[in-house]
């Protein structure tokens, strides 16, 4: 897909999927690749868990599993928000790809 390769999303995507659960890089390119169709080159996805790691929106243990930091939790939210904003006609954009809601 050239259009839409849905890059300035990585970020927000992957604090998604850790609120969900505490996980290692291995599992965080799996539930990437669930929602994109392939997995992100390491690459590309080290880099960005380093960068919010700087940022403090995650943290990651001993056992190199990243979760969710306090600001990590309040900076999805407001990007929920942002998300829900910019998509709230969602049900419709769904129908073009035969989605139900």
């Amino acid at each position: 897909m050239e259009c839409c390769d849905m890059k300035g999303y990585l970020s927000y995507v992957i604090l998604w999927v850790l609120s969900k659960s505490r996980m290692n890089g291995a599992e965080i390119s799996r539930e990437l690749e669930k929602r994109r169709g392939a997995r992100p080159s390491p690459g590309t996805l080290y880099p960005a868990l380093k960068e919010m790691k700087e940022k403090g929106l995650i943290a990651v243990d001993k056992d190199k599993r990243y979760s969710l930091t306090g600001k990590g939790k309040s900076q999805l939210k407001t990007a929920c928000s942002y998300f829900c904003g910019m998509f709230y006609d969602a049900k419709d954009m769904f129908k073009c790809c035969g989605k139900k809601e």
